[in-house]
């Protein structure tokens, strides 16, 4: 794992981005220039651990080619601590790289061409940088240090070790200058993971009035100008690293706390709670000496992160954008430098985010599982996995959420249990401990191959269910619409997992099962019905089965024993054999708010089901990402508050809000608004509202029957 995902990192930061000179190896076969390529690629990483340049800086100390003298790179630090590395870097793709005391003798020999003004031996850039660190070494006695980068596990020989240190006797004989390093590839894949980490915020804040506790954490609190707040929103997510969720956008209570700090900002102190910022350190400059309290006092916050208050900041932000006066409104901050505590930084975040309504998937953000899973998907597959609640979720195929990947995990499971217990809600994901769900899934981590393969499953499954949805009806329909997880159970235990969590670059596991899942899912929707009519009778409730622990064990266990699912197929008694009556369309936002099938801050995303829409909206939407976005309000007239203006619409009013501000002259005079509103599960509000008037019709719900039912 560490080879591939370190093989990655190299491939796309020096290889794919051009920084290396290749020109000696053009021309050259794959077998050979790959391999260079590599080794060059680790040269450069070692010298970014040991110097900290940057990929560019590092790539150009890469000489390795003809004559290079047995020195790969050659890396100057000039300045007030000066330093010259020669690196020696050996690739090896199955992690066991030779340590070999001929390479020490050639990076020995190299050296001494250098200290004896030798360039001439040199490749054309090898003898400037020769050069530069012979000129850099008679200034005085500078360090020089051998690296040696090995992409192997193990540690060299004792032969190879006493190898260096004998060259070093050479060279320290008036003095200690020669020393060596040896980076392993623990350490490598250590710096290509770091590499992928959100880099850390430095925060300015200027506080008064203000004061200050000293022990047992260093600490202060006080009154910032919302002006400044407002700055450190341009760090973006970054800010958040340490919260359990990020900003969650426009919401109403978000809508309040912008409407006081544009309308009465001498209010806002008041009015909100404030924000809490843990940091790594802290440095302060008083403006009085002799009585700093009667000042303010400038901190400046080392790898700082608001764990509470992150609605605050970005409303300030957006108010401070829109109005010039918001700017002086007070907001309350404290600021804990917690050192390098992570345990207190937790509790500190957990502690503080206990007044207003938390949910137990919030918390999941501080699980260190999540964050290697977070590592994991970047480094080994190059995808985004979003954790924190609010966070976007990332394009289906760039990568997943948290909820998505434990809903997936929950249904390859081996026991249907898992599959039952998240059919009516999510909720009981999150649960810890003994009987949690959450520990069985997570508990040890799971490997991203696993994961994401796991992920293409169940959305395989969805899209299908999607397709046969319009060919179902009644107690058919009521399955397709609750069996979800079930159905996707069933599918994984007919599925080869055996190499489900192998290394597979080309995502064949994942291209073949997507492929046998569509021929499944056909089989067993009309499979399941009729085995949930043989054993519980064709009145009982699809909804109420498809979430009872025993009863979808029972159907697993039962549907595992038909080994040609062909005759079930056959009589497949609720599969439509007519054309549907015509029906009255529904009121979708109603029906929705009468069954609770969304919950207020659900994000909502727009979609154009025509190529001439797409073609005129497409460049309008990248303009700006948030008018593409809104979230549900359950409020009759106008459940959605657009992300854009934090107005609120109707589904169609906003559509046909949305094509005018566009520009779009040729837009239709009508729209179903409610038909372009789509859902984080793939389905639109009209999808939603239909499916429970299918329900209806089934008698799956009580109450609604013959009520009439038209758009909005």
């Amino acid at each position: 794992m560490q080879v591939r995902q370190v093989e990655r990192a190299l491939r796309s930061v020096y290889v794919d981005a051009g920084l290396l000179d290749a020109g000696d190896l053009e021309g050259k076969p794959d077998e050979y220039r790959d391999p260079r390529l590599l080794s060059r690629a680790l040269a450069a990483q070692a010298v970014r651990i040991v110097t900290g340049f940057s990929p560019r800086e590092a790539a150009a100390t890469v000489i390795d080619g003809v004559n290079d003298q047995g020195i790969d790179a050659l890396a100057v630090v000039d300045g007030a601590d000066p330093h010259v590395y020669l690196v020696q870097a050996k690739w090896s793709r199955k992690g066991k790289a030779s340590s070999d005391r001929n390479a020490v003798m050639e990076l020995l020999a190299g050296l001494r061409l250098i200290d004896e003004e030798d360039f001439a031996a040199f490749n054309p850039r090898g003898r400037q940088l020769a050069e530069l660190a012979k000129t850099v070494m008679a200034n005085g006695p500078v360090p020089v240090t051998q690296v040696v980068v090995l992409m192997r596990a193990d540690d060299v020989t004792d032969g190879f070790r006493q190898a260096l240190l004998q060259g070093e006797r050479e060279f320290n004989r008036h003095g200690d200058v020669l020393d060596h390093r040896i980076i392993l590839s623990a350490e490598i894949w250590a710096s290509v993971r770091q590499d992928l980490m959100p880099p850390s915020v430095t925060l300015t804040a200027d506080l008064f009035p203000w004061f200050s506790i000293s022990n047992p954490y260093e600490s202060y609190e006080g009154v910032v100008d919302a002006g400044q707040v407002a700055e450190w929103a341009d760090y973006g997510s970054n800010l958040f690293n340490l919260n359990i969720r990020n900003p969650l956008g426009r919401t109403p209570i978000n809508n309040e706390l912008i409407a006081t700090l544009t309308e009465e900002p001498a209010n806002f102190w008041y009015f909100n709670n404030g924000v809490t910022i843990l940091c790594e350190s802290v440095e302060r400059t008083h403006q009085s000496l002799r009585v700093p309290h009667t000042r303010p006092i400038t901190l400046t916050l080392r790898n700082a992160s608001v764990v509470n208050g992150a609605q605050t900041v970005r409303s300030v932000a957006e108010a401070v954008a829109n109005c010039e006066d918001s700017a002086s409104a007070q907001v309350g901050v404290r600021i804990i430098a917690t050192g390098k505590s992570a345990e207190f930084s937790k509790r500190t975040t957990r502690a503080t985010n206990r007044q207003n309504k938390v949910d137990a998937r919030d918390f999941i953000a501080l699980d260190p599982v999540q964050a290697a899973i977070i590592e994991d998907m970047r480094a080994e597959l190059g995808l985004e996995y979003s954790v924190r609640r609010a966070e976007l979720e990332p394009p289906p195929e760039t990568g997943c959420s948290v909820v998505e990947a434990a809903c997936a995990l929950a249904c390859a499971h081996t026991d249907a249990q898992y599959a039952a217990r998240i059919a009516t809600t999510f909720d009981s994901l999150w649960e810890r401990g003994a009987g949690g769900i959450y520990d069985v899934l997570f508990r040890p981590q799971p490997g991203s191959y696993l994961l994401w393969n796991a992920v293409q499953v169940l959305r395989a499954v969805r899209q299908n269910l999607h397709a046969l949805r319009s060919r179902y009806q009644g107690r058919g329909s009521a399955l397709i619409e609750h069996g979800v997880y079930l159905l996707t159970h069933l599918v994984f235990r007919r599925l080869d997992v055996d190499a489900i969590d192998e290394p597979d670059p080309q995502s064949e596991w994942a291209k073949q099962a997507v492929e046998r899942t569509s021929e499944l899912i056909d089989r067993l929707v009309p499979a399941v019905l009729s085995v949930i009519d043989e054993l519980y009778s064709d009145r009982s409730q699809i909804r109420a089965v498809c979430s009872d622990v025993s009863r979808c064990r029972e159907i697993a266990a039962h549907v595992r024993t038909l080994d040609q699912l062909d005759s079930v197929v056959a009589q497949d008694r609720y599969r439509i054999q007519r054309p549907k009556r015509r029906r009255r369309r529904p009121n979708a936002v109603s029906v929705i708010i009468d069954r609770g099938l969304l919950e207020e801050g659900d994000q909502l995303t727009i979609i154009t089901p025509t190529a001439t829409e797409t073609e005129a909206l497409a460049g309008w939407l990248a303009e700006n990402p948030k008018r593409g976005l809104a979230t549900w309000v359950p409020q009759r007239s106008k459940p959605l508050l657009w992300a854009a203006d934090g107005q609120q619409y109707s589904p169609s009013g906003l559509v046909s809000h949305m094509w005018e501000i566009a520009g779009w002259e040729q837009r239709p005079v009508a729209v179903q608004g409610t038909a372009r509103w789509e859902t984080r599960s793939g389905e639109t509000l009209a999808d939603l509202a239909w499916q429970t008037l299918d329900q209806l019709e089934a008698g799956e719900f009580g109450g609604l029957q013959g009520s009439a039912i038209v758009e909005q």
